[in-house]
C-alpha cells in the first residue's frame, strides 16, 4: 500500500515543495522583521534623524512607536521560543 499511495500522491509533490519554500521564506521574513538588533539600530537612526532635524517630532514619534511595538513582539516571540 505504501508504494501505491506514494505513486498516487506523486502529482502533489510540486505543491508540497512550493508550500515548503513559502514557509521557509515566511520564516526568514519574520526573523528579519523582528530582529531585535536591527530594531534597536533603527530606533537609534530615528533618534539621530530627529536630532539632526531630518524628522520632526511627530514623524519620529510615529516611527518610534511602530519600532517599539515590533521590538515588544520580538521579545514576546523570543520568550515563547519562536525564533
Amino acid at each position: 500500500m505504501g508504494i501505491l499511495s506514494g505513486l498516487l500522491s506523486l502529482p502533489l509533490a510540486p505543491v508540497r515543495g512550493t508550500v515548503w519554500i513559502a514557509e521557509q521564506v515566511l520564516h526568514e521574513a519574520e526573523h528579519q522583521y523582528y530582529d531585535a538588533a536591527s530594531l534597536r539600530r533603527q530606533l537609534e537612526e530615528v533618534a539621530l534623524a530627529r536630532d539632526s532635524g531630518d524628522l520632526d517630532d511627530e514623524e519620529a514619534d510615529a516611527l518610534e512607536e511602530h519600532l517599539i511595538a515590533r521590538l515588544v513582539e520580538a521579545n514576546r516571540r523570543s520568550r515563547e521560543g519562536h525564533e
